[in-house]
């Protein structure tokens, strides 16, 4: 597997780039090194950046948080994320899993991730017995949890009601300041090995990246999807027909990829059955 240095010879082969954001342009606290740089030559070129994200949020509320780290918004053309495609499934109710959902919802996850329910008339609650479904947008990511014990009595108590789990956030698991802590799909995970029914959304569900293409208005051979997730990022990738290079900060890094050599990490992708074009030591010029 070729191993990159540097963004600059995919900008010269593509003209869209799908972009992950925890784990290739931050860590959840601040923006790594170089991408600030690394985008406004990219736009110089002439691409197109989209963010494609499986924060459990919706884009108005990563948009500022990006501007908070640094990246301007003149630096990308738009920001999807995980909480957004959530949002609009719950306004459309089209999907034929929300169709039907009340509009109490037991939420597990942060304040701050609300906004996937913002102006819908759904109100929110701690307590599984006022629920009709679960709105789960995974720990906070500031405690720190490592693993889905402290969730277990709330997915039992919504599993004895048969509540119907929508997971906001597919991920199993993120680095945030060199910390490995669990996502909304572990315990999305957790309640279906209870016998629970759950909907993920994000990638890597292809449907994900339908929203994205429409924003790049480009074909997909002209595309590349940058991601450090094999289980997310470029399976999601690869199931929607797009070119995937493995960004190795991250979960790769956290995993002690960051400097290994071709072969190791051509392994590691052929067992984890995807298949990307190259790997990015980091979103740098």
């Amino acid at each position: 597997m070729q191993i990159l240095d540097s963004v600059a010879p995919l900008a010269e082969r593509y003209r869209g780039f799908v972009l992950d954001l925890w784990g290739v342009v931050h860590d959840g606290q601040a923006a790594f090194p170089g991408v600030a740089d690394a985008l406004a030559r990219m736009k110089a070129t002439g691409a197109k950046i989209v963010f494609l994200s499986n924060a459990p949020r919706r884009s108005h509320v990563v948009e500022r948080q990006l501007t908070g780290f640094g990246i301007d918004r003149a630096l990308y053309d738009a920001a999807m994320t995980s909480g957004e495609i959530t949002w609009r499934l719950l306004r459309d109710r089209t999907h034929p899993f929300v169709r039907d959902l009340g509009p109490r919802a037991l939420h597990i996850g942060k304040p701050d991730d609300r906004s996937v329910v913002e102006d819908l008339g759904i109100t929110l609650t701690d307590r599984a017995e006022e629920a009709d479904w679960v709105l789960n947008t995974g720990p906070d990511p500031d405690r720190g949890v490592q693993t889905v014990d402290p969730y277990e009595g709330q997915l039992r108590a919504a599993l004895a009601r048969e509540l119907p789990m929508l997971c906001v956030n597919p991920d199993r698991r993120v680095v945030v300041g060199g910390r490995l802590i669990i996502c909304a799909g572990a315990l999305s995970e957790r309640y279906a090995e209870l016998g629970g029914r759950t909907l993920e959304i994000g990638k890597p569900d292809p449907e994900a990246y339908e929203p994205v293409m429409a924003l790049l208005d480009l074909p997909r051979g002209q595309c590349v999807a940058i991601g450090d997730s094999p289980h997310t990022d470029l399976a999601g990738a690869q199931a929607a027909g797009l070119d995937a290079v493995w960004a190795l900060g991250g979960l790769a890094a956290e995993e002690g990829l960051a400097e290994a050599d071709p072969a190791t990490l051509a392994a590691r992708a052929t067992a984890e059955g995807v298949a990307p074009v190259a790997a990015l030591r980091g979103l740098r010029w």
